[in-house]
């Protein structure tokens, strides 16, 4: 064997790099899998990613048309393949046109069936809201009506109690603490 070949059997080729075997990928899996461990052998190359692909337009219109010429009427016979040529690039262009249109419309009333639920939404959340808001302060009206039926039946027998002993001074005085929170419009409990 002679000093240039080297393990792969090539001659005249340094091998720089080892030869890893050809995978064939029998999925799709398999080939994104072979695909992520091409990319990470080297993780500091940067990947490729590609741009999106420029939407096709038509050509414009010329700004001035010099000769112009019909189907017919003392054309020549290579006459027709020019005006059917030109014919068909202005058909695409008004397609384009109309396409573009249509799209824009779609793209109105979409925004417009957007909105209209949003307002919706907001309109059901705000309903939904004013009532737990109502049965929040219900039960809260409930609460502070229990509690001060309790503090005027904890009063009553300790007053009775305690008539002989306390000053009319602290009755007036709990009576004013009481007065200040709002009187609940019903009343809910024991009868």
């Amino acid at each position: 064997m002679s000093a240039t070949r080297e393990k792969d059997g090539r001659p005249g080729k340094p091998s720089g790099k080892e030869s890893q075997p050809l995978i064939i990928a029998k999925t799709p899996a398999e080939e994104q899998r072979l695909k992520l461990e091409r990319l990470m052998r080297n993780p500091d190359k940067p990947a490729p990613i590609p741009d999106r692909p420029k939407e096709w337009n038509p050509r414009a219109p010329p700004e001035f048309v010099r000769d112009v010429m019909g189907s017919s009427a003392g054309a020549g016979s290579g006459e027709f393949h020019v005006y059917r040529h030109l014919r068909r690039r202005e058909y695409q262009r008004q397609d384009f046109l109309d396409k573009m249109t249509e799209k824009q419309k779609m793209d109105l009333d979409y925004l417009d069936k957007v909105s209209d639920n949003q307002q919706v939404a907001d309109e059901r959340t705000a309903k939904r809201r004013k009532k737990r808001e109502k049965l929040k302060q219900k039960k809260l009206m409930a609460k502070k009506a229990k509690q001060e039926a309790n503090n005027v039946e904890d009063c009553t027998l300790c007053s009775d109690s305690e008539k002989s002993s306390s000053s009319g001074e602290e009755d007036d005085q709990e009576r004013e603490a009481e007065d200040d929170a709002e009187a609940p419009s019903f009343v809910m409990g024991k009868r």
